[in-house]
């Protein structure tokens, strides 16, 4: 694994815990325009792609007036309903101090994956932020992928893209970069092999042992 130099993270179920805003979230949004018509599990599809994808397929005529209401919820609840993966900040610093260019590949806005990486003192590490206001395309696509290696300076062999859904995985195939699942994923391991990733994590330190990468000394 000498020749992979960068690794490309999606964020939200994959780095930081964010399942449960993103479900009440969902949950207020569509409460307030379809009343008593989801519950929890009902929401879990929608978990991944764009908001503008999943809203705009329940009603076209009001999909920006439900992001709005969507994003002032999650914005106001971010702090308190985020958490950590355990394990995450140990192997993203031992990562970056083993010379590890790294980027976040988000469907998020630029401006939220923000403030997910500060509140889980990960922003120090990712120098390159690939967020949906960033690109045209989304994931599945191949260009947010393509944007952050060009960023980072770097080739579709020398990286692996890691995330908790089909799109990462996908997308990452579609670029041409080697791709890991990650096993707690909402959707779930099986779901995820289904896509065929290169590797499938049981922890975040899976990483580490994938590449040949030793205990930090710091």
């Amino acid at each position: 694994m000498k020749n992979i130099t960068t690794l490309l993270f999606d964020l939200d179920g994959t780095l930081i815990n964010t399942n449960e805003l993103i479900v009440q979230s969902f949950l207020h949004t569509l409460n307030h325009y379809f009343p008593n018509q989801y519950e929890r599990e009902d929401v879990y599809p929608f978990m991944g792609p764009p908001l503008i994808d999943t809203f705009e397929a329940l009603d076209k005529e009001r999909t920006m007036e439900m992001v709005a209401h969507y994003r002032a919820f999650n914005h106001e609840k971010h702090d308190a309903l985020v958490t950590e993966f355990e394990g995450v900040y140990e192997t993203i610093r031992t990562l970056h101090e083993n010379g590890y260019k790294m980027a976040i590949v988000s469907t998020k806005i630029h401006e939220t994956v923000l403030k997910g990486l500060k509140l889980t003192k990960l922003d120090s590490f990712f120098d390159v932020v690939i967020g949906l206001d960033d690109v045209e395309h989304a994931k599945p696509h191949p260009e947010p992928v393509q944007k952050a290696l060009a960023a980072l300076g770097s080739k579709p062999e020398e990286a692996i893209m890691v995330g908790d859904n089909y799109h990462d995985i996908e997308g990452g195939k579609n670029a041409g970069v080697q791709t890991a699942g990650v096993a707690w994923s909402l959707k779930g391991r099986d779901f995820l092999n289904t896509y065929d990733p290169d590797y499938m994590l049981e922890s975040m330190a899976d990483l580490l042992d994938i590449l040949q990468v030793g205990a930090s000394q710091k």
